[in-house]
């Protein structure tokens, strides 16, 4: 149940089905010329609404902002710290726990690596802090990972390609404002690239013109499958501990 349209009486009693709560990251971040900023936290939000109708947990309000390294310089990404992030994960988890959620699933569509890193070593200091179960996933890898048996034809697809513009068609093909052309980040590893746009000038990476609904319906279909999993799993756990 989505907590922002609970009342304090809706959620007290929701703890007696529940302790289990999901928080959806995203990010505020350029995909392309063909996709909304808010394309990941969209994808993750609509993954745990999906994943909640099959058993009951906690979905808080998506986090609409994350750290954004490489996309930092495109037009329309609004990035935060690393600190901030690792900040935010903390308060939250801390928050959570003193309203008798035991359970936690911080779940990212955004999946830079340095931001899943903040989010994980926040994590970290959580469970060593607190009683709790404490579970960090990158959604956007669970879609990458169904895709990998034949539904995605693009081989090396990882933003604002053919995955996230499938993802997005399956929620309102009116956001979908056209396609990008197929592209692919030239950045020279193992350098840091100070000019982000000039080895990623259109901000695709991988083909948007190989995506479907179809497809999109299907990947979400995965990933609300692997989170109701995952879920099930922490419970579990919670009731162990019990």
């Amino acid at each position: 149940m989505l907590v922002s349209q609970m009342t304090m009486t809706e959620f007290d009693e929701m703890l007696e089905k529940t302790r289990t709560a999901v928080v959806p990251l995203g990010s505020t971040e350029e995909h392309g010329k063909h996709l909304p900023l808010d394309t990941d936290t969209m994808q993750v939000f609509h993954t745990a609404m999906m994943a909640s109708q099959h058993i009951p947990f906690f979905v808080c309000p998506p986090l609409h902002y994350g750290y954004c390294r490489s996309t930092r310089d495109h037009p329309g990404t609004i990035s935060i710290s690393p600190g901030t992030v690792r900040s935010l994960v903390k308060d939250l988890g801390h928050s959570l726990y003193s309203q008798g959620i035991r359970g936690i699933v911080f779940l990212s569509g955004h999946a830079g690596k340095g931001h899943m890193a903040a989010i994980e070593e926040a994590a970290q200091e959580l469970v060593d802090e607190l009683d709790v179960v404490v579970a960090v996933e990158c959604e956007y890898h669970w879609a990458a990972e169904a895709g990998a048996g034949g539904l995605v034809e693009t081989e090396d697809d990882g933003h604002a390609g053919e995955i996230e513009t499938s993802r997005i068609m399956a929620l309102d093909p009116g956001l979908v404002k056209g396609s990008s052309p197929e592209e692919y980040p030239d950045f020279p590893t193992p350098l840091i690239e100070r000019e982000k746009l000039t080895a990623w000038p259109g901000g695709v990476w991988g083909d948007p013109s190989k995506a479907t609904p179809r497809k999109g319906v299907a990947l979400y279909e995965a990933t609300a499958h692997k989170l109701v999993e995952l879920v099930t799993r922490i419970e579990a756990k919670i009731a162990g501990k019990g």
